[in-house]
This record gives structure tokens, sequence and C-alpha cells, in this order.
């Protein structure tokens, strides 16, 4: 990451810009509408889990949760760099939503409808769709089955602007744009929405400080993940040997000095057992 990246140098599909712009619940209807076809009335944004809003930016999420006065939920993320996987991620979001829906008294047959929706600024699936709509379908009958669960890929490389409404193209093609094209007209009242919020957002002084609080805390993350990953290295490793007890797994999991754990992952890619990791690591 550019540490020296400033809050007016961002584009709408920089992770902070585009978390300022779809908070407000306007754009962010707007959007929903757009992505899944058919009107909405009202959203509201859980702005308790939105990285502009949270306190500390602790824990981190760069993707926008809000559901609709239907109590259908969204999970919206912006992805810039094509990541393996996808569908996967989406899989996780997806039960991420219900997880949390279950926790609050919801009864299975009252969990609501959820969108994942993926913006992508590349070809997920190399079909040049401007959209990829995927739903759970029986092998056999080959109807799509009623969960509730769908997700929606949103492609900038897209050929196939007849079969997509005019509105979701000029969208798309407004996120694949470099910063000077960002502010052209592009004849769309929605973009013109997105782009005057744009010019509120980097004129505050506000708002900067909150775009550099977070890039301090994401270069920490960043770092801490690394030692994180170690960890859970070594543990992966230490699995295939045998059961991994909950002293040995907290011991590994917090230990931070970077060093020790290279030598914890060398020491779990040679052992025989779990037992001769256990004896040599104190040895460490």
């Amino acid at each position: 990451m550019n540490q020296n990246r400033k809050l007016a140098q961002l584009m709408f599909k920089d992770n902070f810009m585009f978390g300022a712009v779809m908070v407000n619940e306007e754009i962010c209807r707007d959007f929903l509408e757009m992505a899944v076809g058919f009107p909405i009335e009202k959203v509201e944004i859980s702005r308790e889990k939105s990285m502009i809003y949270h306190p500390e930016y602790r824990g981190i999420r760069l993707d926008i949760i809000a559901k609709d006065e239907n109590r259908t939920h969204y999970n919206v993320e912006m992805q810039v760099a094509k990541k393996s996987f996808l569908e996967k991620r989406a899989r996780y979001y997806h039960s991420q939503m219900d997880m949390e829906l279950l926790l609050t008294g919801e009864d299975y047959e009252r969990l609501p409808a959820a969108y994942v929706i993926f913006i992508c600024d590349f070809g997920p699936f190399g079909l040049k769709k401007y959209r990829y709509t995927l739903q759970n379908i029986c092998a056999e009958t080959k109807r799509t089955v009623s969960d509730g669960r769908i997700t929606i890929f949103l492609s900038t490389c897209g050929e196939n602007e007849k079969e997509v409404p005019e509105n979701l193209v000029k969208f798309l093609k407004f996120v694949k744009a470099d910063l000077p094209e960002s502010t052209q007209d592009y004849r769309d009242d929605f973009i013109k929405k997105i782009q005057e919020s744009m010019i509120k957002i980097k004129s505050s002084r506000e708002m900067e400080e909150k775009f550099m609080l977070l890039e301090e805390l994401l270069r920490d993350e960043r770092a801490e993940g690394k030692t994180e990953g170690k960890s859970e290295s070594v543990l992966f490793l230490l699995q295939d040997l045998g059961p991994v007890s909950d002293e040995l797994r907290d011991k590994i999991l917090g230990e931070r000095n970077r060093d020790v754990l290279l030598k914890y992952l060398k020491l779990a890619a040679h052992v025989g057992s779990v037992a001769e990791f256990m004896d040599k690591m104190d040895k460490i």
C-alpha cells in the first residue's frame, strides 16, 4: 500500500471511498435496486459494522451491510484485485449473515433472503458478462432451490450491453474509470449522486483524518496478520500429526515473536508427532 496516498486521490473503487459513499442510504438503495433488479422502498445501513463509523476500526470490514423493508439482507463488497475462491468467500459471507440472524433469535423458517454482491474490477469468470447471478439449483430437476441465498457478481469487464440495463453498464464503466475519467458527465443521475458525494467527502477534514487513521490501522493489521498467518500454518501442520491440545494451540497463537514462529514452523514440518514437537519447542 502506498503510505503517501491522499483522500483526494481516491477513486470510487478504493475501499475507503466506496464505504464512505455507500453508507449514504439513498445511494445504497439506488445501487441495490440496480444490482438486484427489483424496487426497494427503504434501506437501513448497519452503521455499527461499517468501517466508516466504527469507533476505532478494529476488526476492520471493507464491505457494506444493509437490509430493506422486507428484511432482505445485503452484503456488498468492492473487489479491485482478482482473488481466488470468490465463490467460497461468498459462501462464508452468507453463513456469517445467517449466524448473526440466528443469534438474535430468528427461527430457521424466518431467515430472510440474503444477497452477497461483489463489484469486480475484473472478469470473475472470463465470460465477459456484466452481471452473474448465482443460486442453488437441484441437479436432478434443474429447478432453483428457494433457500433465499443469492450471490451476484458485477463485472466492469462485461461486453453484453444489450442483455443488462443501461444504467448498470454506465455504473460499471464509472467504476472502471481512472481518476480523470471518473469526473466526466455520464448522463446518469445515480452516478452524479456518487460524484457529488465524493466531492463532499474529499473536502471534509474529518474524513481526511479517518482515512489517515484507517491507512495506519490497516498497516498494523497486515503486520499482525503476517504473524497470525505463521501461527495458523504451524497448527495446520501439527493437525496432520494428531490432536492438538487447547493449551498447545493457545501457546502457539499467543506467540508474537516472528522469529520464534518461523522456528516453530520449521520444527512442525520435520517432527513425526505432536509429542515430539512439544518436547523440542521448549528448547527453542
